[in-house]
Formats: structure tokens, sequence, C-alpha cells
């Protein structure tokens, strides 16, 4: 695409002379400064290039679709009424279709994402009933009792005198978290 734009600018604005070197290789001049008319004659794509183009898309070889998307990007530059209707409807097709990230869904897709994520909701609930079942039991500071008894602790020694339990009026719970 890059290569062929730049051969064809290359090719408007460069001369080539022969070298009067005893070297082969061409030298090149500085571009023309007159400005020469630069007119592109695109001719039509014959109809049995773009015949089919749906149905025959996605079996083309990536650089066959390339070298059909670049005729018709080059065909597109000219007037829209010189376009035959098979070149519009190939280079909307091809723009628009249903084709590679626009491509429609396999069948039972939607099935298989289901099946998936209900596989892996299973084997996380396995995971963590497994992981419950070979936990320890919770340390004994968490129990109701010790709970209470640490309340009475804070209490008793003035523990948050200004916000805590040891405040007048407290109303909270104070570190009891055990039902």
């Amino acid at each position: 695409m890059l290569r062929t734009s730049l051969i064809r600018a290359a090719g408007a604005s460069t001369r080539v002379l022969p070298s009067s070197s005893s070297s082969l290789a061409p030298r090149f001049i500085a571009p023309i400064t007159q400005a020469e008319p630069c007119r592109r004659y695109a001719h039509a794509i014959s109809n049995p290039t773009l015949a089919n183009i749906e149905q025959r898309w996605e079996a083309m070889p990536p650089q066959d679709q390339a070298d059909l998307w670049m005729q018709l990007r080059d065909r597109m530059k000219v007037d829209w009424k010189e376009l035959t209707l098979q070149e519009k409807r190939a280079a909307y097709w091809i723009a628009f279709g249903p084709h590679g990230p626009r491509s429609e869904a396999p069948p039972g897709e939607n099935w298989t994402v289901i099946q998936y994520t209900l596989l892996a909701i299973v084997a996380s609930a396995v995971l963590f009933g497994a992981t419950r079942l070979v936990a320890k039991p919770p340390p004994h500071t968490m129990t109701k009792e010790w709970q209470e008894q640490s309340n009475e602790y804070m209490k008793e020694n003035r523990i948050e005198p200004l916000t805590g339990i040891s405040s007048e009026g407290y109303k909270g719970k104070g570190v009891v978290q055990s039902n």
C-alpha cells in the first residue's frame, strides 16, 4: 500500500538519468520544479473479480484481499458516479460486511460460555468448601466470652475514655464481634 504510492510519487516527481561514471547505478536528480498535472487514470475493476465477493472473501489469501481493497480504494478516489454498481457493493461489503471481527458467532457459542461459567463457579465453590474443611478452628480470642471479658477489662482500665467503651454514655458493642 505505502510502497506503491511511494513508487508512484517518485515516478512523477523525479527523472532518472544514466550515470556518466563507470558505475551502472542510475543517478537521481532533484525533483522537477514545474508542477505536472497528476491525474489518476483508475479503470473499472472487472466483474469476475468482484463477482460473489461475499462468498469468496474469507477464503481469499490476505495478500489478494489487500490487493483488491487497494484497487477499490484507488477506484473510489474518482467520482463515485463513475463506479460500477458491482464496485460500490464490493466496497461497502468489504468495509462493513459481516466478516472478520464482525462475523456472526458460531452456533452454540452462548451455551459453551454458560457451561464454562457454571463450571468456574462450581470449581470455586468446591475450592472454598475444601479450604474451610481443612482450616484450623477460629482462635480462642474470637469467642463471645473472651470478647465480653475484653470489654470489662477496657472499662476497668479506662481505655479510650474520650470516644470508646470507657466514655460516658457509650452505647456500642465494644469489641464483641461474635454472635
